[in-house]
């Protein structure tokens, strides 16, 4: 039976100006009929998690060229939220990952190609690369940007909202400030703490989409340069044997990705990324999910914001080959992986290569061991994983909570409602210590539908950075937290308020039941009397009929788009 032609070939055939157009780019007779590769990255001069992908794409591009393919570049560049952070910009961040999804799609099946390349690094960029990926289904493999440096002193990003509020209090000198601003971003690289950024490269690693080893090295070293050369040689060989992102990643290589997301205490973002990239792989991956498999699972990694140490110190002591090492018990290791070989053999060649070695090496030039970042598995941090779905009148469709970074004071806890219908309000209350110990903030109308779901940054950091309030309020919203978050913070409250969710029904005074091991989270009561839960029903039965609807600020744009067809934060905030 003939062998199917390549996509590119079946293209050049249908379309014949093909070939004269590509002439007109340079490309030579012989080139046309080689194996066309897909060079994608989120390069620009946008961030520093992506300033350096250009540089990466040229590697990678001369590899696949070597290889006997044919290399064609391509740009969807992303956004920061770090620098859209305290302003509208970041309503943008979320419908950013759709957008570059979406034209990544463009991309790839307005030409036609027979295998990609992805290169990105950043929160939107690593999960629309990878929701794109499954959405092509072309051979294809990813190359994760890598880590920043730390700062002097270790200082690094997360920490400066911190120091902004301990600033506006008074507390700290503008000098000071103006010195830990200009001193958290010494180098190129996703964000050095286990962020979104840092969260997403490790689970793109931890599918079996990325060479083994690839995710967070330092992103000005030598050793990520050949990594995206070896990605680009990669390539050549996953076109010809015709081995897909689909058929790589399955349902066992997600649940891998989710108890590996428990052990690195990853960003609560991923449960609105990793289900909306399952879904392009045809796989249901939800909330309830992460819930079942976090119960019980080992968290292991002693990095910020969590932890101790910066994250670019995570590859020095392993990176995610050391992490799985030490939970191989509870991994599927016959898993597929986009070398060909499957996840355990992977592993061992990894052992016999010398690269745990190299790794000590590395570490002991900073005086700790490997076992300081990544604790083996029978003296974890943690033995309960790091996220909880909460459940109950006010979240019935769940709300997520990063529990170790949460204070043990803040595990049981009944509450007084202080709502808000955006965010400025809620930080202006903190911030002029209106916000008192026993206080529930609930920022509503900031989910998907609402504003674009945007992170609650500066207002969990304010909360986190005041030592009697962070160990005494919960911060509850249906939007969403930087992965830098940290303290008594629950977000992802589904329904949300503009799609008429229990959130936006409550008043001044409620009392909020808060039960983090129990995966209870309740209206209980009303001008601070607790009350019968039928009495509670029948209450929010009352203020449901007076309930206006929402009418969003948004009419034109994206952001009409998005927060007209987003779905719930529940399920991955995805757009149809």
């Amino acid at each position: 039976m003939p062998e199917e032609p390549m996509e590119s070939q079946r293209v050049r055939a249908l379309a014949p100006e093909m070939d004269s157009l590509r002439i007109g780019m340079g490309w030579t007779a012989e080139e046309l009929e080689a194996p066309q590769v897909l060079v994608e990255s989120t390069a620009g001069d946008s961030h520093p998690g992506s300033v350096h992908l250009l540089e990466l794409s040229g590697i990678v591009r001369d590899a696949v060229n070597a290889a006997g393919c044919k290399a064609a570049r391509y740009f969807a560049t992303d956004i920061c939220d770090g620098m859209a952070q305290g302003h509208d910009g970041i309503n943008y961040s979320l419908a950013s990952r759709e957008v570059i999804a979406n034209l990544i799609e463009i991309h790839g099946r307005a030409t036609g190609f027979d295998s990609a390349v992805f290169l990105s690094g950043c929160d939107k960029s690593v999960p629309a690369q990878l929701m794109a990926m499954g959405r092509l289904n072309i051979p294809a493999l990813l190359v994760p940007g890598g880590v920043m440096d730390a700062g002097p002193d270790l200082l690094t990003l997360e920490q400066i909202g911190m120091y902004s509020a301990m600033f506006k209090r008074g507390e700290i000198t503008e000098e000071k400030f103006i010195y830990y601003k200009h001193n958290a971003c010494p180098s190129c690289g996703a964000c050095s703490f286990m962020g979104t950024a840092s969260t997403m490269q490790i689970m793109a690693e931890a599918l079996g989409l990325t060479l083994p080893g690839a995710a967070l090295c330092s992103a000005t070293s030598e050793e990520l340069r050949s990594i995206a050369a070896r990605s680009g040689a990669e390539v050549a060989n996953l076109a010809r044997k015709k081995l897909y992102p689909r058929n790589i990643a399955g349902k066992e290589s997600f649940e891998n990705a989710v108890i590996v997301h428990a052990a690195i205490s990853g960003s609560s973002n991923t449960l609105i990324h990793l289900p909306a990239i399952a879904r392009e792989f045809g796989i249901d991956l939800n909330a309830e999910n992460f819930d079942r498999m976090h119960r019980g699972a080992r968290y292991l990694l002693d990095i910020r914001p969590a932890g101790k140490w910066p994250a670019a110190f995570f590859r020095m002591a392993g990176g995610v080959p050391g992490i799985m090492e030490e939970i191989k018990s509870k991994l599927h290791l016959d898993v597929p992986t986009v070398t060909g070989k499957t996840l355990g053999e992977n592993l061992d060649a990894l052992k016999n290569s010398g690269y745990y070695e190299k790794c000590d090496e590395q570490l002991a030039k900073h005086g700790i061991k490997r076992e300081d970042i990544i604790r083996p598995f029978n003296t974890p941090i943690g033995s309960n994983g790091t996220i909880a779905m909460l459940y109950g009148n006010l979240a019935p469709e769940g709300a997520v909570v990063k529990h170790s970074a949460v204070p043990r004071e803040m595990f049981r806890a009944v509450l007084r409602a202080r709502p808000f219908n955006c965010e400025e309000d809620a930080i202006d209350a903190v911030l002029k210590r209106k916000i008192k110990p026993g206080d529930a903030v609930i920022i509503r109308y900031e989910g998907p539908r609402g504003s674009g779901m945007p992170e609650m940054f500066y207002t969990t950091e304010a909360i986190a950075s005041d030592t009697e309030l962070a160990k005494s309020i919960a911060l509850i919203t249906d939007g969403r937290f930087s992965g830098a978050s940290k303290g008594p913070a629950i977000g992802h409250v589904s329904p949300e308020a503009a799609s008429g969710g229990p959130i936006a029904l409550v008043e001044e005074g409620d009392i909020i039941e808060l039960d983090i091991e129990a995966r209870r989270l309740n209206i209980t009561g009303a001008n601070g009397k607790q009350l019968p839960p039928e009495e509670v029903e029948a209450l929010l039965q009352q203020r449901r009929k007076k309930l206006l609807p929402w009418k969003s600020r948004y009419n034109r744009g994206v952001l009409k788009t998005f927060t007209e067809n987003a779905a719930s934060p529940a399920h991955g905030a995805w757009t149809n």
